[in-house]
């Protein structure tokens, strides 16, 4: 935070600021009856302005004649320092107007890579081209992301069950967890007809960098009842896109986001199973501090994101 600029400064600073613009405006238009025009007061009210500056600082920083106005030495020595200040704040000020169309920063937000393919990157790659001031940072991380600690302006999870003092905003659609491996792999090992078959087969395991256990694959049957098993198999990754390679290569049955496996399964390099016990939960949230004045970058990242029904 600046220091504070002390009281009597800043009352001389008050008191001179609109005089000091007056004098720069009679020394550049070289008139008092130009300058008063573009300042939108009284000639009379422009030329007392001066004097009293002028009496201020025990100076004479205009000469005036029947036909000019031109800055003495002393004038030109003062304007000299005042007019790239009031150049650099005239600037400031539009490219601050410009900021309110044309959204200016840098937005950082930590996201899993499935998030980032299906439904940050998608959104956001059209954003970066119509406004070329925002930058975007992601950052990839499978946790609970501290974002104060990790310098992030928010965060993506499934859900919108966030800790106090967080915002959560829908940026995805519904998602089902499906039950897909290579059409090789059924052939040779058959296909489970309920959940807890899965414990007789291979199965592509997926370990949580949250607390680095092994995810247990979730389903529900038709009643609403939650069904946990805790799988094996040859694979284990920490994170989803080569749990769908090893899937894609014939080595198990993997557990992955509908969406994630849609094309494949379209095309046929991958099949389902289970399908009645894969019910739909709530797609991805952006989360965020609630505290947090958002930037114009922010405020167009969150507004790009946002799901639409």
């Amino acid at each position: 935070m600046p220091p504070a600029i002390p009281t009597d400064i800043s009352a001389m600073l008050r008191e001179n600021i609109n005089d000091l613009i007056a004098l720069a405006t009679v020394a550049e238009e070289r008139s008092f009856t130009r300058a008063a025009a573009r300042l939108n007061v009284s000639q009379s009210a422009l030329s007392h302005t001066i004097k009293a500056l002028e009496a201020r600082l025990g100076l004479r920083l205009l000469t005036r004649t029947t036909r000019s106005v031109a800055p003495t030495l002393e004038g030109e020595d003062l304007l000299a320092t005042l007019n790239p200040c009031f150049e650099t704040i005239e600037a400031r000020l539009r490219a601050l107007e410009d900021a309110r169309d044309q959204p200016t920063g840098t937005v950082r937000i930590v996201s899993t890579d499935y998030a980032i393919d299906t439904v940050l990157w998608p959104k956001l790659s059209p954003l970066l081209k119509q406004h070329p001031s925002i930058n975007i940072e992601l950052v990839m991380d499978y946790g609970f992301t501290d974002l104060a600690a990790a310098q992030c302006d928010a965060g993506v999870r499934y859900g919108d069950a966030v800790s106090e003092g967080m915002i959560a905003t829908r940026i995805g659609p519904d998602e089902r967890m499906l039950c897909v491996a290579a059409p090789s792999y059924f052939e040779t090992a058959g296909v489970p007809q309920i959940p807890q078959e899965l414990t007789e087969h291979q199965c592509i395991n997926l370990r949580l960098s949250t607390h680095g256990a092994l995810y247990a694959w979730e389903f529900e049957d038709k009643e609403g009842n939650e069904i946990r098993v805790k799988v094996r198999g040859q694979c284990c990754f920490n994170t989803v896109t080569p749990v769908m390679r090893a899937a894609l290569d014939g080595h198990g049955l993997a557990l992955l986001p509908d969406r994630m496996v849609a094309a494949h399964l379209e095309s046929g390099a991958l099949q389902a199973c289970l399908e009645d016990y894969s019910p739909a939960f709530p797609g991805f949230y952006l989360y965020y501090p609630s505290r947090q004045r958002p930037s114009s970058a922010f405020t167009a990242v969150l507004d790009a994101l946002r799901e639409r029904a």
